[in-house]
């Protein structure tokens, strides 16, 4: 892991005492917002496209994301001189669009969810022989995105429970392999929005679930289907996976805004939503948070706004 070292950020673990008082725990927000390209995911790109050979480099890289992978493997792949081409969603925020051709990918826009985009980023590859960039479903992803819970215990010996986002499962995978690792008897809990749960409706059940849809703000973790070799890990290794309401996503991006001037994407205010939700329920005295990414568009914090007002004025 030491070869990540120099490449990604360590980004900071941030306290506040407004939210250590209303949820009655020590919070420790993990700041991935911070990291390099807005989101966790620099460093599994990063450190898959390390195991790379020079041969397989000059060939170039392919992926499909609803974003924030893009972005990864996109500055990853300027880094090391390779040509990197992704799939996107039609939908995807043109922030993310922007920022992922900024970094000097070929960015192709088809279907009307990450599966499509997938799928036609697939057959390319088949022509073209580019290695496949998986922005989960992939070993040296998910230990990559791992680093994340070695630096949070190195900043934080205390933690006894870490809450992550999950669309495909690499950042948990990885997350809870890492920690259990260095501390056996902590605590993993998952968090997925209602409107995408595949992953939590196939870990509370005896087979893996694929869902038909996705709705939800959250576009970073609108996942269809599980991963294949992240949903046996997180049956080993993760603790319980709960879900979270827009409402409760969008109550957690504004809390962040107005409390700690810090912008969440909806993927990244996951965690905060579910924390806020079930704090009663979850017995920790030291609880860490991931906040996944900050890259989101401007123009939707009026919605944003809006589901959050529908929450308080339910509550």
């Amino acid at each position: 892991m030491e070869s990540l070292t120099p490449i990604v950020h360590r980004t900071p673990l941030l306290t506040s005492k407004t939210t250590n008082k209303l949820l009655e725990k020590n919070i420790y927000f993990k700041m991935e917002n911070q990291q390099k390209t807005g989101a966790f995911k620099f460093r599994g790109a990063s450190f898959k496209l390390m195991q790379l050979t020079d041969a397989e480099l000059k060939n170039g890289v392919i992926t499909a994301s609803a974003g924030n992978h893009a972005q990864g493997v996109a500055h990853a792949a300027a880094k090391l001189d390779a040509r990197a081409t992704i799939f996107m969603p039609e939908k995807t925020p043109l922030a993310k669009v922007h920022a992922t051709r900024n970094y000097g990918a070929d960015v192709v826009l088809t279907g009307e969810s990450f599966q499509e985009a997938y799928e036609a980023s697939m057959k390319r590859q088949m022509q073209t022989g580019a290695v496949y960039i998986h922005p989960f479903d992939d070993y040296d992803v998910m230990a990559g995105q791992g680093t994340i819970a070695m630096e949070m215990l190195h900043q934080e010996p205390l933690l006894d429970t870490i809450i992550v986002p999950i669309g495909g499962g690499g950042l948990i995978s990885g997350i809870a392999v890492a920690a259990k690792h260095i501390n056996p008897a902590i605590k993993i809990i998952g968090v997925q929005a209602n409107g995408a749960s595949a992953m939590h409706d196939s870990f509370h059940s005896q087979s893996a679930r694929n869902l038909k849809s996705v709705s939800t703000i959250a576009e970073g973790i609108a996942v269809k289907q599980p991963g294949k070799n992240t949903l046996p890990l997180i049956r080993k290794y993760v603790d319980d996976i709960i879900t979270v309401s827009d409402e409760e996503i969008a109550s957690a991006i504004v809390y962040m805004l107005e409390r700690n001037k810090t912008l969440m994407e909806g993927a990244g205010a996951a965690s905060l939503g579910a924390l806020f939700a079930h704090h009663k329920d979850i017995a920790s005295r030291h609880c860490g948070v991931i906040v996944s990414g900050g890259n989101m568009d401007i123009g939707n914090l009026p919605k944003i706004q809006h589901l959050a007002e529908k929450l308080h004025h339910s509550a």
